[in-house]
C-alpha cells in the first residue's frame, strides 16, 4: 500500500464516521430551525461562538504540542500523554471555576435574561469536559486508533441526537397533545415547554460527560504527573499554536458577534440583530458538507505529515495529496451551490432561507481553508509555527476589518465575503512564505484551475431561470457531471498511480 493510499484509508476510517455522525448532527438543524424562532437560535450561535473562543484557550495547543513530540524517535510517549493530560486537567479545573464565579456577574452587567446564567455555567463545564477528554483522543490518533476514536465519537453525537428528538420533538408533541395522550403526565415530569433552548445546552453537557467512561482505557492508563522541565519545551512549542487557535476562532467566530454589535439595528426590516445572527448562523451550518470533508482530512493528515517528515519523497507526496484534496472540495462546492435550492430545505422555517445566499460564498471559503491546513505542514515541520501565528494574526486582521466595513453596507453577506477574504489571504500568504521555508511542488495551476471551473459551473447553476422542475435540476447535476468527467479525462492515468 503506497503512502497516499495509506492517508487515503486512514481519512477514511475517520471520515465515514464522522460524516455520518455529523450528518445524524445535522438533522438537528431542520429542527431547531421548526422550533426555534431565529432570535431564540441566534442565542445560540452567539453563545456557542464565544465557547469556541474559550476553547482555544483550554486546550492551548498542547494537543499539536504532543503530536509533534511524541511523533519523535525514541519519545517516551505514555510519559508525555501523563505530562500533557495533567496540566490540563489542572488549567480545565481553574478556568472552569473562574467562569462558574463570574458567570452571575456578566449577565448582570451585560443585562442578559436570568437563564443565561445557566447556559454559561453549563458551557463553562462543556469546556473543561472537551478540553480534558481532547487528550485521550490524541493518544487514541497517535496510537493509529481511527475505529474506537470514530466509534466513540459517532455515539457522542447519536446521544446527543437522540436526546434532542427525544426531548424537542417526541416530548414536546406530546405535551402539544400531538399523539400518545397517555404519557402526557409522564412527559410533564421531564419536560418544559418553557425551558427552550436550554435542552440544546443541557443535552450537550451530559452528552460530553459520557465521553469519559467510554475513554475509561485511556484514562486508566494515566498518572498523574507535572515536571515543568518536559512540559516546557512543549510549551514553547505550543504557545505559538494558541495565539494562531485564537487567531482562527476569531476568523471563524467572531463574524456572528459583530454581527450582533455592528448591524445597524434597522438593516433587516422587522428582525432584530440576535435574529440575523439565527439566520446567518443556520445557513453557516450548510456548509458542514465542506467543513466534514476539511475535518475527516486534518484528523489523519496531522499526524501522517509529521510521520513522513524524514522520507526524502515527501514534498512530492504533500503535492499529491494537495491536488486531490483540492479536486474532491471543489466538488463538493459546485454540488451543494447548484443545487442550493435542495439544501435550502433542510432550514425547515422559510425564514431562515433568507440568508442563503451566503452559502456558496461560505463553501468556497471554508475550501480555501482547507487548502491553508494543508500548506501549513511547511511551518508545523520546521518547528517555525511563529509564521503561522503570524498568518493567522494577519487572517484576524483581515477579518476584523472587512466584518467591521462590509456589516453595516451587506449585513451577513459581509460577513461572509470578509470570511472568504480571510482564508483566501491566508492560503496565498503561508504559499508564498512555504517556497522560502520548505519548498513543496504543488501544481498550482492545475489547483487554480479546478477551483475556477467549479466556481464557473456554480454560477452558472444559480444563474441559470429555469421554469420546469426537472429540467432545472437536470441541468445543474449535468453541470457536476461535467466536472468529474474533466478531472477524470486530465487525471485518470495519474489516478491510477495514486
Amino acid at each position: 500500500m503506497s503512502i497516499a493510499k495509506k492517508l487515503v484509508g486512514q481519512t477514511a476510517a475517520y471520515g465515514i464516521s464522522s460524516i455520518v455522525g455529523r450528518a445524524l448532527n445535522y438533522l438537528l438543524v431542520p429542527i431547531y430551525t421548526a422550533i426555534f424562532v431565529p432570535a431564540e437560535y441566534g442565542v445560540v450561535g452567539y453563545l456557542y461562538a464565544l465557547a469556541g473562543f474559550f476553547n482555544i484557550l483550554y486546550t492551548y495547543g498542547m494537543e499539536t504540542a504532543f503530536f509533534r513530540f511524541a511523533s519523535k524517535p525514541g519519545a517516551d510517549q505514555k510519559k508525555l500523554y501523563n505530562q500533557v493530560l495533567s496540566l490540563i486537567i489542572c488549567s480545565s479545573l481553574a478556568f472552569t471555576t473562574v467562569l462558574l464565579l463570574t458567570s452571575g456577574s456578566v449577565v448582570e452587567f451585560k443585562g442578559y435574561a436570568a437563564e443565561f446564567k445557566s447556559y454559561i455555567n453549563w458551557l463553562a463545564l462543556v469546556l473543561a469536559i472537551d478540553a480534558i477528554v481532547a487528550i485521550p483522543f490524541a493518544w487514541l490518533r497517535l496510537k493509529n486508533k481511527a475505529i474506537k476514536f470514530a466509534s466513540i465519537k459517532f455515539i457522542n453525537i447519536l446521544i446527543t441526537v437522540g436526546a434532542n428528538m427525544f426531548f424537542l420533538v417526541l416530548c414536546r408533541d406530546i405535551y402539544q397533545g400531538e399523539y400518545l395522550q397517555t404519557l402526557r403526565p409522564l412527559v410533564e415530569d421531564i419536560y418544559s415547554p418553557t425551558f427552550g433552548i436550554g435542552y440544546i445546552f443541557l443535552i450537550n453537557l451530559v452528552a460530553n460527560a459520557l465521553l469519559i467512561p467510554m475513554l475509561w482505557r485511556e484514562f486508566s492508563i494515566f498518572r498523574f504527573e507535572l515536571n515543568k522541565e518536559l512540559l516546557r519545551p512543549m510549551l514553547v512549542y505550543a504557545y505559538p499554536l494558541l495565539f494562531m487557535g485564537i487567531a482562527g476562532a476569531i476568523n471563524e467566530l467572531l463574524d456572528r458577534i459583530l454581527l450582533e454589535e455592528w448591524l445597524p439595528e434597522s438593516f433587516y426590516p422587522n428582525i432584530s440583530n440576535l435574529a440575523a445572527v439565527g439566520i446567518y448562523n443556520a445557513c453557516y451550518k450548510l456548509s458542514i458538507f465542506m467543513t466534514l470533508a476539511i475535518q475527516a482530512f486534518r484528523y489523519a493528515a496531522e499526524p501522517f505529515f509529521f510521520s513522513q517528515a524524514e522520507d526524502k519523497n515527501s514534498p512530492q507526496t504533500f503535492a499529491l495529496v494537495m491536488k486531490w484534496f483540492v479536486i474532491a472540495c471543489a466538488f463538493i462546492f459546485l454540488f451543494v451551490s447548484a443545487n442550493l435550492e435542495d439544501f435550502a430545505l433542510l432550514l425547515r422555517n422559510p425564514a431562515y432561507r433568507e440568508g442563503i445566499l451566503v452559502v456558496p460564498v461560505l463553501l468556497l471559503a471554508n475550501l480555501f481553508l482547507g487548502v491553508y491546513y494543508n500548506l501549513s505542514v511547511w511551518f508545523k515541520l520546521t518547528d517555525k509555527t511563529k509564521y503561522g501565528t503570524y498568518i493567522s494574526f494577519g487572517g484576524a486582521a483581515v477579518t476584523i476589518a472587512f466584518n467591521l466595513l462590509l456589516i453595516p453596507v451587506l449585513g451577513y453577506m459581509g460577513s461572509a465575503i470578509a470570511t472568504f477574504i480571510c482564508y483566501f489571504s491566508m492560503a496565498l500568504a503561508s504559499y508564498l512564505l512555504g517556497n522560502k521555508h520548505y519548498p513543496i511542488p504543488y501544481p498550482v495551476k492545475t489547483i487554480v484551475g479546478y477551483i475556477l471551473l467549479a466556481a464557473g459551473l456554480a454560477w452558472i447553476a444559480l444563474e441559470a431561470d429555469l421554469e420546469n422542475f426537472w429540467l432545472r435540476h437536470a441541468f445543474r447535476l449535468a453541470l457536476c457531471a461535467a466536472f468529474v468527467v474533466v478531472v477524470w479525462l486530465r487525471e485518470h492515468p495519474r489516478f491510477l498511480k495514486f
